[in-house]
C-alpha cells in the first residue's frame, strides 16, 4: 500500500466522522456557504498578478514539518500582498497538518480566491468546502473514477465553485476530461513514490485542450522555470513548500517575484 492508497482509506474514515458531526443541512446553514466565489480565471489571467498559487503546508508525508511556527493569517497575507493570483490552504490534518480552520482563517483575512487543498472523495467535502469559504476544489484523477470526476464537478458548479483537475499522465488526463473543469493542474510529483520533475508538465501540456486554465504544481523553485512553463502554455504555477520551508514565506515569495 503506498501513501496515497493510506491517505485515501484514512479520508473515508474521516469524512464518515464529518458527516456523523455536522450535517448537510449544518453546513448549508454557514453564512461563507451563501457568498459568491472569486473567480479563479479572473484572477489567474489577470495581468496585474504572477499566475502563483502560493500554498500553506506545514508539512507533507515526503518531508515531515515544512514549517508548522508561522500563522495562516500572516502567510496568506504575505502571499497576496506579492501578487499570489489564488491561495491553496492544505486540510488534511493526518498527514499534512492542515486543518479547515485554516480554510476559515485565510478566507476572513483575504480578498482572493482559496483552493481547498484535500483529498476529495465524497460530494459531502465538496458542501463542506463551500461552507468553510473555498472558491476552488481539488479533485485528483488518480483516486477517482471518470464518473466521480464528472459527478464531483457537476455538483461544485452547481454552488458556484471553480474546480481544478489533477493529473499525473497522459491516462489520467484523457479519461477525466468533462466540461465542468477550469483547470487542469499537472502535479509533477508522484503520488505513490513522491518523487518530483517538472518534465511531467512538458510533456502533458500539448495534450491539454485549449478550453482548460494550464497549472503546473509542484517542484517548481526557479522563476527561470515559471518563465519557461508559461513559454509552454502555462497559466499557473502551485508552489508551497519553496515558499513555507523559509522563515518568512511572504517575504520569500516577494524575493521570488521580483526575480520574475
Amino acid at each position: 500500500m503506498n501513501i496515497l492508497d493510506k491517505i485515501v482509506l484514512n479520508k473515508k474514515k474521516e469524512v464518515a466522522r464529518a458527516k456523523a458531526r455536522t450535517s448537510y443541512i449544518q453546513l448549508e446553514e454557514s453564512d461563507l456557504f451563501h457568498r459568491e466565489c472569486y473567480s479563479f480565471k479572473d484572477f489567474l489571467l489577470d495581468p496585474a498578478r504572477t499566475g502563483i498559487i502560493a500554498e500553506f503546508k506545514r508539512r507533507s508525508p515526503s518531508k515531515g514539518i515544512i514549517n508548522d511556527k508561522v500563522s495562516v493569517k500572516n502567510v496568506t497575507n504575505g502571499y497576496a500582498a506579492a501578487g499570489a493570483s489564488a491561495l491553496s490552504v492544505l486540510t488534511d490534518r493526518n498527514f499534512f497538518m492542515g486543518k479547515k480552520a485554516d480554510l476559515v482563517a485565510a478566507r476572513a483575512a483575504n480578498t482572493i480566491p482559496i483552493l481547498r487543498k484535500d483529498f476529495m472523495i465524497d460530494e459531502y467535502q465538496i458542501i463542506e468546502a463551500k461552507s468553510l469559504g473555498a472558491d476552488i476544489i481539488l479533485l485528483i484523477a488518480a483516486i477517482l473514477t471518470p464518473a466521480e470526476i464528472e459527478t464531483f464537478a457537476s455538483l461544485a458548479k452547481s454552488l458556484g465553485l471553480n474546480v481544478l483537475l489533477e493529473v499525473h499522465n497522459l491516462g489520467e488526463l484523457e479519461r477525466s476530461i468533462n466540461p465542468n473543469l477550469d483547470a487542469i493542474g499537472v502535479n509533477n510529483r508522484n503520488l505513490a513514490d513522491f518523487t518530483v520533475s517538472v518534465q511531467t508538465s512538458y510533456d502533458l501540456a500539448p495534450h491539454i485542450p485549449a478550453d482548460f486554465l494550464k497549472i503546473s504544481e509542484s517542484a517548481i523553485s526557479n522563476p527561470q522555470t515559471i518563465k519557461e512553463l508559461k513559454l509552454a502554455g502555462f497559466n499557473g504555477f502551485l508552489i508551497g513548500e519553496n515558499f513555507m520551508k523559509q522563515e518568512d514565506p511572504g517575504a520569500a515569495m516577494a524575493a521570488f517575484v521580483k526575480e520574475l
